[in-house]
This record gives structure tokens, C-alpha cells and sequence, in this order.
């Protein structure tokens, strides 16, 4: 018989989470994949890094690029999480099910 890491509602909790953690990060993905103008504040880039590199515009869009990609390996991190809620819920369902 397996045992169940989390109770059944913190599985809830951690699935419901895990669900808006990967719409808000695919979201945001998309947004900086599309070079957003909103977003661009929150790029990492210093002014020293662009004096560097002669101001030029592909420096920003490797920028927005490289968060991009950043945020859909979170979002993946965030289906994993979810998986795992969802696996320790049917194990909750099933455990207190037998023993009823």
C-alpha cells in the first residue's frame, strides 16, 4: 500500500496553485516571447551590459528571449507540481476509501 506524502487538502491547495502558477508564468512567456513594451522594466539588462554591446536592439531581444524561455521552464516546473498534487490526492482518495 502506498502512503500519501500530503493530506487530501493540501493536495487540493498545491494543485489549484500549481493550475494558476502555470497559466500566469505560459502567460508571461508568451508576452516576453512577443517583446512585450510593458515587460521591458522588468528585463535583467544594465545599462553597462547595453554600453557594452554598442546599444544595439538584438541585446534586448536576446533579453526578452532568454525570460521567456525562463518563465516556460517554471510553468513546466508548475506541471510537474501539479502531477504530483494529483497523484497524492488519488492516493488520499483511495487510502481513505480502503480503510472506510
Amino acid at each position: 500500500m502506498k502512503c500519501p506524502i500530503c493530506g487530501p487538502k493540501l493536495s487540493i491547495c498545491c494543485s489549484l496553485l500549481s493550475i494558476w502558477g502555470i497559466v500566469m508564468l505560459a502567460l508571461l512567456g508568451v508576452f516576453y516571447r512577443i517583446h512585450s513594451v510593458a515587460l521591458f522594466e522588468d528585463l535583467p539588462i544594465t545599462s553597462e551590459d547595453w554600453k557594452k554591446d554598442n546599444y544595439t536592439l538584438s541585446v534586448i531581444h536576446d533579453k526578452y528571449n532568454q525570460t521567456a524561455y525562463n518563465c516556460f521552464v517554471a510553468a513546466g516546473i508548475y506541471v510537474l507540481c501539479f502531477f504530483f498534487s494529483c497523484c497524492q490526492q488519488r492516493m488520499g482518495s483511495k487510502a481513505n476509501y480502503e480503510m472506510s
